[in-house]
């Protein structure tokens, strides 16, 4: 062996390197927190925000923005939720085949379906009720949906937590569900939206 040649990696070094690989490895699989909850998260924050702005907490809007207006930043800022989130999970469902490829696509078209009837309900059922009523019935019912989903995905995968951000959510959405519209919102933005982004930053950081 020559002085110029490199010496052989100690053990600590190739436990470290091993380690390193398994978690590149867990994240490629599970998919990039940052990605998969924290635009969710900010959505919500923003768009309940906005909405919690209109109705206030005794029914008197803190802004002058409409109802309609508050409805369009939080749809809109779902669709670019989803745009983020449908980026990370496209990344994610590059390194799976057969079986993972399979629940996972049985789990979007649950997501599709559950939506689906959420929205045929909610149109029918919204006829003649007051504006408040109306928000609680939509925003209840898609949270909901939301939290069941995120639980029962969580189930399929052994992810514990996603399960219990399901589960936060659908607790949350209860108590606000309640305590009327304005309350309802601020609580989705505050602990949920913010509940999102916290857990992104924590499963991050974890690795």
């Amino acid at each position: 062996m020559t002085e110029d040649s490199e010496a052989p990696p100690t053990p600590e070094e190739t436990l470290r390197l091993i380690e390193q690989q398994r978690a590149a490895t867990v994240r490629q699989l599970k998919g990039e927190p940052l990605l998969l909850y924290t635009p969710w998260g900010v959505a919500w924050l923003v768009g309940f925000g906005a909405i919690f702005l209109h109705f206030g907490l005794d029914g008197r809007g803190l802004a002058p923005i409409s109802q309609m207006q508050a409805v369009g930043v939080l749809q809109g800022a779902q669709v670019l939720a989803g745009a983020f989130a449908g980026f990370g999970i496209a990344r994610q469902s590059r390194q799976v085949r057969g079986d993972t490829s399979a629940r996972g696509a049985m789990i979007g078209y649950s997501w599709v379906a559950g939506m689906a009837l959420m929205v045929i309900i909610c149109v029918r059922l919204s006829v003649g009720l007051p504006e408040e009523e109306v928000q609680i019935l939509w925003t209840g019912s898609s949270l909901l949906v939301v939290g069941l989903m995120y639980m029962m995905t969580a189930a399929v995968w052994l992810e514990w937590p996603m399960f219990f951000l399901g589960a936060w959510t659908v607790a949350v959405n209860a108590t606000g569900v309640m305590l009327g519209a304005g309350r309802q919102a601020l609580l989705i933005a505050v602990l949920v939206g913010g509940g999102f982004i916290a857990a992104s930053l924590w499963l991050r950081r974890r690795g």
